[in-house]
This record gives C-alpha cells, sequence and structure tokens, in this order.
C-alpha cells in the first residue's frame, strides 16, 4: 500500500518548472529516497506534499488525504524536519517538545509521556534539560527530528537531514532514522544529495533531475542494472594476458591500459579466484587485483548524464 502518491503534480514560477509532472509512490512504513543535485525540485516536490506549496497542476495524496482539498488533514497526518535550522538557543530540549506537543494538541494527559518517549528515542535524555545552545550540531538534529515525531505522524519528511554533518555524526542520524522508522511506524520520506545516504539507508530511491523523477527502485536493483562489476588487474606482460583474458566466457569487456587491465563481469567476487589461477596456469605474475561494484553515483550518471554536482 502506498501512503504518498502524486499523478503528474507539477509547480512552475513564471517560465521556470520547478516540478515537471512526477509520479510518485512511497509505500507505507519505507525510507525513502529522493536524490538529486541542489536545484533539481527535491525541496519544492516535498513542499507540495506537505501543503506549503500549492501545485500548478496534478494532484497528490499523503495518508489517503488530497494535498490539496484537505490540506489540514495531511498536516495532522505528517512531521517536517526542514533543511535550515529552526531551534531557539535559549529553550531547552525538553521545552522545545513541550512546545510542539501543545501546538500539535497532544493531549495534556499524556504529553508528559510522550516526551519521554521521543527523548529516549532520540538518545536526549540526559541531556533535556540543557540549553539547545549547548548542543551540537547532530544532537540538535536528533532533537528537530524527535520535535517532528511529537504527535505520531503516519509520515516524516526530512528535507536533507544531515546538511552539513561530519561522516560520524551523519551515521549516527541514520541509525536513529531507522530505528524510528522501526519503533514508529512512521514512513519516512527524506531528500537528499549524498550518494551514500540514499544507498545506505532507502529502501526506495527516486533519482530527480531538472523537475523530474528519471528512475525509481530500491538502490540494489538500480545498481544491478548496471550489470557489470570491474575488475583491476595489475599483471606483467600485460599485453599477452589482455589477449587471453579478454576471450574467457566471463569477461563482457576488456580494457588495458599500461600493466592495468580493466575487466567487465559479472558477480565479480566469485571470479576472482579463477582469473587469478588463470594467470598462474599461465606463467604471469599478478601484482594486485581490485573489485569495484557499481556504485549509485554510476546509475545516477546514467540516468541524468552527469554528476551529483553537474560534471559530465
Amino acid at each position: 500500500m502506498n501512503i504518498i502518491e502524486t499523478e503528474a503534480i507539477s509547480k512552475r514560477y513564471d517560465d521556470f518548472l520547478a516540478v515537471n509532472r512526477v509520479d510518485l509512490q512511497v509505500p507505507e512504513d519505507s525510507i525513502y529516497g529522493v536524490l538529486g543535485p541542489n536545484g533539481a525540485g527535491k525541496t519544492t516536490l516535498i513542499s507540495m506534499l506537505c501543503t506549503i506549496l500549492h501545485p500548478t497542476s496534478g494532484r497528490g495524496w499523503v495518508n489517503g488525504y488530497d494535498i490539496v482539498r484537505e490540506s489540514k488533514k495531511v498536516r495532522e497526518s505528517i512531521g517536517i524536519v526542514f533543511q535550515s535550522r529552526a531551534l531557539d538557543d535559549i529553550l531547552t530540549g525538553r521545552e522545545h517538545l513541550e512546545m510542539h506537543a501543545a501546538l500539535y494538541g497532544v493531549p495534556g494527559d499524556i504529553r508528559k509521556q510522550r516526551i519521554e518517549e521521543v527523548l529516549e528515542l532520540i538518545a536526549l535524555g540526559d541531556k533535556a534539560d540543557e540549553y539547545v545552545k549547548t548542543y551540537s550540531g547532530g544532537m540538535k538534529r536528533r532533537l528537530e527530528i524527535g520535535r517532528g515525531l511529537i504527535h505520531h505522524p503516519r509520515v516524516l519528511f526530512l528535507d536533507e537531514p544531515t546538511l552539513g554533518l561530519d561522516p560520524q555524526t551523519r551515521e549516527s542520524i541514520w541509525k536513529y532514522i531507522r530505528k524510528l522508522n522501526r519503533e514508529e511506524d512512521v514512513t519516512v520520506l527524506l531528500t537528499t544529495h549524498y550518494m551514500e545516504e540514499a544507498d545506505k539507508l532507502c529502501d526506495e530511491v527516486a533519482i530527480m533531475s531538472r523537475g523530474r523523477i528519471i528512475k525509481a527502485d530500491a538502490p540494489r536493483n538500480l545498481k544491478r542494472e548496471l550489470g557489470a562489476d570491474k575488475i583491476t588487474v595489475k599483471v606483467d606482460r600485460a599485453g599477452e594476458f589482455y589477449e587471453l583474458i579478454g576471450k574467457q566466457d566471463y569477461v563482457r569487456e576488456a580494457f588495458i591500459s599500461g600493466d592495468e587491465i580493466k575487466l567487465l563481469v559479472e558477480a565479480g567476487e566469485n571470479l576472482i579466484p579463477e582469473i587469478v589461477n588463470f594467470a598462474a596456469a599461465r606463467g604471469f605474475y599478478i601484482r594486485s587485483v581490485e573489485l569495484e561494484h557499481p556504485t549509485l553515483e554510476d546509475v545516477f550518471i546514467k540516468y541524468t548524464g552527469s554528476g551529483i554536482g553537474g560534471e559530465a
């Protein structure tokens, strides 16, 4: 069952088409990523789904509610963490959660319990009564995520949730996103331009470029479509080895550069022993062997013609 759906949804600003006839299907209880560079239309798309912006054309539904005609019901169903920080440094973490619980109408008799649950979920219980100005960047992001969860939303929107964080803190945020998805039964839709984030965190990924969804599937399926692993072999008598190995049935393509041979194969990890044995049986000396699997960056380049930063 899909908890978010759109049909040819578009957003135009004068002559600029920011989102162009996007069809999106987000399965319930999944972590779904919209991957694309800055300016791809990710934030505009998420803003329409959150009812912040009205579509120019097309339709969308969140938790079964029409994002235009039933916008109040949509807002009651969702939590949002914006790309820009929106915390007050002179409030404590607990005060932030109390304020948002009140704003979302969480009943007073269960508010305290809910705040404690969220503090435990985001691992800020021991820092709850300290001022936010003393928090690290990762702690502030976890607090913002917890704030978006305070009213038990069905869907949590995260716009570039780890932007500007160091790699270690980013990994920590991923852990909490997985935890809340599992323990809170909340569907997470996030936008990102980090390939690793989309690959490691998301159940499904939609590649977005110039306002359009180019391709959507599970990261492993997207990478599998490229088909080939790359094995790089450094070997003596490289020219001779290149002529022989390139004729083997398991080699789709072979390339040579100096003493380095690149082989495109399937299931490369299973073929490394065979390639080493092949070389040894014919008297070749292998200096090194490296295996590379297709990456989401490779997929992105295939479907958009450029890398995430726009380079060809």
